[in-house]
């Protein structure tokens, strides 16, 4: 009996493993069965990083809008503050490499930040400059003004709660909470920015 036990035991495994490996198998298949299908409120596969740097001065009006007449599906920048409280669109926060400065954006007010250069290398391709007209750093909010429908990944490198209280006050004043990435290489950071979207 106890030999006719085991045996049926271990059959009764098999089977359950056997129901089990084939079940994995085909909700792998079939995931939908399972999940829904996730619903985004866009897509993107064209981003312009700094508003596509190298075709003109990077995180310009004139570069953004250059973007989206190519066709980019959505725009990248980040985003710094001003002595008097501005949120700036630039990569950097010391304005050195982009203008001849040796200046951060945060010691200046908006209206006295200086001119990018004619011609501007870009970071990630040496040797490769972006140029144009537009030579003057742009405000957050009238890119938000300009692109009303144009996802936007905002990148915050400052722990700074002031610029992320205002870049989240800005998002939700131009009604862009479906349409906007935040972004950060830091986890503190991004803490700070989730808090604000919930």
């Amino acid at each position: 009996i106890d030999s006719i036990s085991a045996a049926l035991w271990l059959l009764l495994c098999a089977l359950a493993l056997g129901v089990y490996m084939i079940c994995s198998w085909y909700f792998l298949r079939n995931p939908l069965l399972l999940h829904k299908k996730k619903c985004l409120a866009f897509h993107s596969r064209h981003v312009s990083h700094r508003g596509g740097a190298g075709e003109r001065i990077e995180n310009t009006m004139a570069a953004f809008t250059h973007a989206v007449k190519e066709g980019t599906e959505m725009l990248e920048l980040d985003c710094h503050l001003t002595q008097d409280g501005y949120v700036v669109v630039s990569h950097d926060k010391n304005l050195e490499r982009q203008t001849g400065y040796n200046i951060d954006i945060s010691s200046l007010k908006f209206q006295d930040l200086p001119s990018y250069k004619e011609k501007l290398e870009v970071t990630f391709n040496s040797g490769h400059y972006g140029t144009g007209q537009d030579r003057r750093f742009t405000l957050l909010e009238d890119v938000f003004k300009k692109f009303p429908k144009i996802p936007i990944n905002i990148e915050v490198k400052e722990n700074n709660d002031l610029l992320i209280e205002k870049v989240s006050s800005l998002v939700k004043q131009y009604k862009r909470e479906g349409i906007t990435v935040w972004a950060t290489e830091v986890s503190d950071i991004m803490a700070k920015c989730r808090k604000q979207v919930h």
